[in-house]
């Protein structure tokens, strides 16, 4: 995207809404997967140490969550990248 017809003012302040929603959708990312893994892998409440079957399965849910992740952030982009005009960057 091309800020350049904007004033320095008016860049400054586009930017620190994309850095605003860019950490909103961390955060969001990172709590879905703590919800997620905990939900799937937290069983025993007995006692306060994680055991090692639940310590192996927020290891393979977290591994998971962020290789979908990053999947479907490639996927958008490639297809960001088809939508985009010739001649327009």
């Amino acid at each position: 995207m091309d800020f350049t017809r904007y004033n320095q003012a008016e860049q400054a302040q586009i930017a620190a809404m994309i850095e605003h929603k860019q950490m909103k959708d961390f955060v969001r990312l990172y709590t879905n997967l703590v919800q997620r893994c905990f939900e799937d892998c937290a069983e025993d409440f007995t006692t306060k140490s994680v055991t090692g079957k639940e310590e192996t399965c927020i290891n393979k849910c977290a591994d998971k969550f962020l290789k979908h992740s990053e999947r479907v952030g490639a996927r958008f982009a490639e297809l960001s990248q088809q939508m985009t005009p010739p001649g327009s960057k």
